[in-house]
């Protein structure tokens, strides 16, 4: 590949990437990618704010774990959030609620499966039995 070829193609590849960020909102418009809009960091942890108070989102959390069968390891309070943890075959979960107001939660879920990789696929899934949990007992009261 001649040398102009070369810095075409590396332009190329550069706008490509700076530019990929800007497709979330498009593809979340056309319906792909946005189910439950669930947002990820780039170490695979998810998390949600939800419009309920504390106390329901961890009553849902350990719901959606119990429905997963996901064993549950504790639930403590540390630094004013809840944290719950977990675990499953090769997975270790932890569940961080932070209250944002009386009537906001702040979910984050990181699954580990070892000690460098993430799961990010059950921590949304988590987030995603955590929703329908509330949902229920929204249509129970």
């Amino acid at each position: 590949m001649s040398p102009s070829k070369c810095a075409i193609a590396g332009t190329l590849i550069v706008t490509s990437v700076a530019l990929l960020p800007g497709c979330a909102p498009v593809l979340t418009v056309l319906g792909i990618g946005g189910a439950s809009a669930v947002n990820h960091t780039l170490s695979g942890i998810a998390y949600k704010t939800f419009t309920e108070p504390l106390p329901r989102v961890r009553a849902a959390s350990i719901g959606a774990l119990d429905r997963m069968g996901l064993k549950l390891d504790s639930a403590r309070s540390e630094g004013g959030n809840d944290v719950v943890t977990a675990g499953g075959k090769d997975r270790e979960i932890e569940i961080v609620l932070e209250p944002i107001s009386a009537s906001t939660t702040r979910i984050r879920v990181i699954a580990r499966s070892g000690t460098i990789f993430y799961d990010s696929a059950t921590a949304t899934e988590i987030i995603v039995q955590t929703e329908r949990a509330l949902a229920r007992m929204r249509d129970e009261t």
